[in-house]
């Protein structure tokens, strides 16, 4: 099992306290350091977010938030071995040329350490501030995989559809990573699984125990065989909530999980000592 941290751009006032994070982690073995994205959150909103229950996320509108890709590349500039993501940047909003260029990049200065968990969004609110139409975001989100993909090729990039007209050009550097960044698709509504299925290299799932995984696991073979994908060839990645010890691990290995990202809120108050105890606690005796 390999073992990450998430959000390490929330609430960082200085570049100091974000690398010696980093930094940290990494001399405990930790396998990847993760981040959350919104360029804005509103004071407040109408759209529910839908992984809680009151239809509300954590954090406020003017808690300190990163750039995620900013964030990443000052971690990757004073680490050696630890694995980057985002999870998950809001790839509908976004210019997907302009994000295959800075991923690309990122890889490269990294040294190939970099995945990029890719979400729809929810937030209208946000897609509106970004003058992006919130409607049809799936089509562009699958629209957008598909041709940042031939961005990361080395090939003349030809694509037109609804969304893009791209013709003539090609773009470097290229990833590090043969094949190009490793795309996690985040979530589990809607089409998730599908999408999963056709486009993605792995799944970053929304979920914190195993019981709770264990049913969304078989809608995503059953995805997988009706695309005719190899399930296995699907990495799983898991949230966590640091509950229930090393039996919890073994229960989320024995469905065939990956990797667990455990949220830094669910350590205390002081994120240093909790990633110390973590560290010893699972990872020194996993």
């Amino acid at each position: 099992m390999k073992f990450g941290l998430i959000p390490i751009n929330i609430g960082m006032d200085s570049l100091e306290s974000l690398v010696g994070l980093a930094q940290y982690a990494e001399s405990l073995d930790f396998e990847s350091l993760w981040t959350f994205e919104h360029v804005m959150v509103p004071v407040e909103y109408e759209s529910k977010y839908p992984y809680s229950k009151d239809g509300k996320m954590g954090g406020g509108s003017d808690n300190p938030f990163l750039d995620p890709l900013i964030a990443l590349t000052a971690v990757a500039a004073h680490t050696k071995t630890v694995r980057l993501g985002t999870g998950v940047n809001i790839l509908s909003q976004a210019n997907p040329l302009l994000l295959a260029k800075q991923a690309a990049s990122l890889d490269v200065l990294s040294g190939g350490r970099f995945m990029l968990g890719a979400g729809i969004g929810w937030l209208k609110e946000e897609f509106d501030a970004m003058g992006v139409p919130f409607e049809r975001r799936g089509a562009r989100y699958d629209d957008y995989l598909i041709a940042m993909r031939k961005v990361w090729s080395g090939e003349v990039v030809e694509h037109q559809s609804d969304f893009i007209n791209w013709s003539g050009f090609q773009s470097y550097p290229l990833p590090k990573q043969e094949g190009g960044v490793p795309i996690i698709i985040g979530g589990h509504k809607g089409k998730a699984f599908e999408r999963i299925a056709k486009l993605g290299d792995g799944w970053f799932a929304p979920t914190n125990d195993a019981a709770g995984l264990a049913p969304l696991l078989e809608r995503l073979k059953a995805a997988c065989d009706d695309a005719g994908r190899d399930y296995n060839s699907v990495e799983i990645t898991s949230m966590w909530d640091y509950k229930g010890g090393l039996e919890a691990v073994k229960a989320f290995e024995d469905i065939g999980v990956s990797r667990l990202i455990v949220p830094l809120f669910t350590l205390g108050r002081d994120p240093v000592a909790g990633i110390g105890k973590l560290s010893e606690d699972i990872i020194a005796k996993h």
